[in-house]
C-alpha cells in the first residue's frame, strides 16, 4: 500500500469519466423511455436480457416468502432481530412531530409533518444479497409512518429472490417485492406500470446504471442520493494496532475495485506496519482480486506531522466512513466537520455500523458529506407550514405587507391584503 507525505497528497475528489457516463446515460435514457412506453412488457424483456430469466410474474408470491423462511438459519433470524432492534432504537430519536405556537391577537403558526404516501426501496441482487440494506432502508420509512413500502430487487437465474432478503423484508412487514433491477426498476417506480405503483421517493444503492437512472428521474420523483463507490478513512496514531487498521481498510476495498481506502497517521513506523499487514491480509481474502485492485488504484497511507494536519485532510476528503483510532478520540469530535459516519476507538470498526450498531449505513459519498447526511426518518416525511391570522392581527400588519408587495411591483399581492382591511 502506497505511503505518501501530507504534502504529496492531493485531494482530487471523485471525478467523473465523461465518456463513460455519456455511454451509460444513453443506455439508461433508452431504458427509461421503453419502460414509460411499454410498462410491464419492457420489464419482462429486460429481465430476459439482463437477468437471463423468463418471469411469469413481477411480484413475489406468498409461497416464495414461506419457502424463504424455511431456507434461512435460526442464527440468521436472530441476527436480523438484534440488528432491527438496534436500528429501530437509534432511528426512533429522529422521528419528528408537527408543532405549533400561538402569538397575540389570534396568530397561530406551525409546521405539519406528513409521511410520504409510497416509497420504493431498491435492493441490489442477482448474485449478491443485501438483507442489511433492507433493514437500513425500510425501518426509517416505517418509523416515519409511510403506509406503502415496496422493494425492487433483481431476480436470481432461477427466477427467485434471495431467501435472506425475502425473510428480512417479511420480518419488517414488507410484502410487496418486485422482481426487477437496474435502471428499469428505477423507471418503473418513478412512472408506474400496469403492475408497479408510482412512488413518491426511491431509495437504496445500486450500480452505475441505477445511480444514473435515479439522477435522470429526479424531479419527477424524489431520491435519497446518488451514491458513489464506498470509502473509508482511518486516522490512527502509534497506539492503533496495525492489524486492525489493515483489516478495516480492506473491509471497504473488497466492496468494489473503485472503492477508496485511506489511512492518515502521525507515525511513519505504523505506516510501514499497516502496509505490510494489508499485503498479508490481502492474500487471505476470498475477494482478493477486487480488494487488491482497489488498494492498488485508490489505497493510500498518508503520514502527517500531527493530528491537526490529519483533521484538516479529513475535512477536505469528507469521507463516507471515518474511523478515529487513537486514545480519547471522542474529545476530538469538534475537529471533524465533514464525514458520513464517525467511528471512535479501536473497537468501533466500520462493519459494526454496516450491520448492527443502529445508525444508518446509507451514507453520503464522493465528498458529499460536506452538505449531505445519512439516510434517516427525516428522508421519508415532508413538511407543510401552517399560518393562521385573525382579522385583528392581519389588519395590524397589513401596511408592512402592502409596502413590501408594492416595492416588488406585485400590486395584486398588495390588493389581496388591502381588500381585507377596507370598511365593510
Amino acid at each position: 500500500m502506497k505511503i505518501i507525505s501530507y504534502e504529496e497528497f492531493q485531494v482530487n475528489g471523485q471525478t467523473s469519466d465523461i465518456e463513460k457516463y455519456k455511454e451509460i446515460d444513453e443506455i439508461v435514457l433508452n431504458i427509461i423511455k421503453n419502460v414509460r412506453l411499454k410498462g410491464d412488457r419492457a420489464l419482462f424483456q429486460y429481465a430476459r436480457k439482463f437477468d437471463r430469466v423468463t418471469l411469469e410474474s413481477l411480484l413475489v408470491e406468498d409461497e416464495e416468502f414461506e419457502e424463504a423462511e424455511q431456507l434461512v438459519s435460526a442464527e440468521f433470524k436472530k441476527s436480523v432481530e438484534v440488528a432491527a432492534n438496534n436500528i429501530r432504537e437509534f432511528h426512533q430519536h429522529q422521528v419528528e412531530k408537527s408543532w405549533f405556537f400561538h402569538k397575540e391577537n389570534g396568530i397561530t403558526l406551525g409546521q405539519k409533518v406528513t409521511p410520504m404516501d409510497r416509497v420504493g426501496v431498491y435492493i441490489p441482487g442477482g448474485k449478491a444479497a443485501y438483507p442489511s440494506t433492507v433493514l437500513m432502508n425500510v425501518i426509517p420509512a416505517k418509523l416515519a409512518g409511510v403506509p406503502e413500502i415496496f422493494i425492487a430487487t433483481p431476480p436470481q437465474e432461477n427466477g427467485k429472490i434471495n431467501a435472506h432478503v425475502l425473510y428480512t423484508a417479511k420480518f419488517l412487514g414488507v410484502e410487496r417485492i418486485y422482481k426487477m433491477g437496474g435502471a428499469q426498476a428505477v423507471a418503473a417506480f418513478a412512472y408506474g406500470t400496469e403492475t408497479i405503483p408510482k412512488v413518491s421517493k426511491i431509495v437504496g444503492p445500486g450500480n452505475d446504471f441505477v445511480a444514473r437512472a435515479k439522477k435522470w428521474v429526479f424531479g419527477d420523483v424524489a431520491i435519497d442520493m446518488i451514491a458513489g463507490p464506498s470509502e473509508i478513512c482511518v486516522v490512527a496514531d502509534e497506539s492503533a494496532p496495525a492489524k486492525y487498521v489493515a483489516a478495516d481498510l480492506l473491509s471497504q476495498a473488497e466492496h468494489d475495485e473503485a472503492a477508496t481506502s485511506i489511512c492518515i497517521t502521525t507515525s511513519e513506523e505504523l505506516a510501514e506496519k499497516i502496509s505490510k499487514e494489508v499485503e498479508q491480509q490481502l492474500s487471505e481474502l476470498p475477494r482478493e482480486k477486487i480488494a487488491r485492485t482497489s488498494i492498488e488504484n485508490n489505497g493510500k497511507i498518508v503520514v502527517t506531522e500531527n493530528l491537526e494536519q490529519a483533521f484538516k485532510l479529513v475535512n477536505e476528503i469528507a469521507p463516507e466512513h471515518l474511523q478515529l483510532m487513537f486514545e480519547n478520540a471522542s474529545e476530538y469530535l469538534s475537529e471533524i466537520k465533514h464525514a458520513g459516519a464517525i467511528f471512535l476507538g479501536s473497537y468501533s470498526p466500520e462493519p459494526l455500523g454496516d450491520y448492527l450498531a443502529g445508525p444508518n449505513h446509507t451514507l453520503p459519498t464522493s465528498g458529499t458529506a460536506k452538505f449531505a447526511s445519512p439516510l434517516g426518518v427525516y428522508d421519508f416525511v415532508k413538511k407543510s407550514s401552517i399560518i393562521q391570522y385573525s382579522e385583528e392581527a392581519l389588519k395590524k400588519e397589513a401596511p408592512y405587507i402592502e409596502t413590501l408587495a408594492n416595492m416588488e411591483g406585485l400590486e395584486a399581492h398588495a390588493k389581496s391584503i388591502s381588500i381585507r382591511r377596507e370598511e365593510r
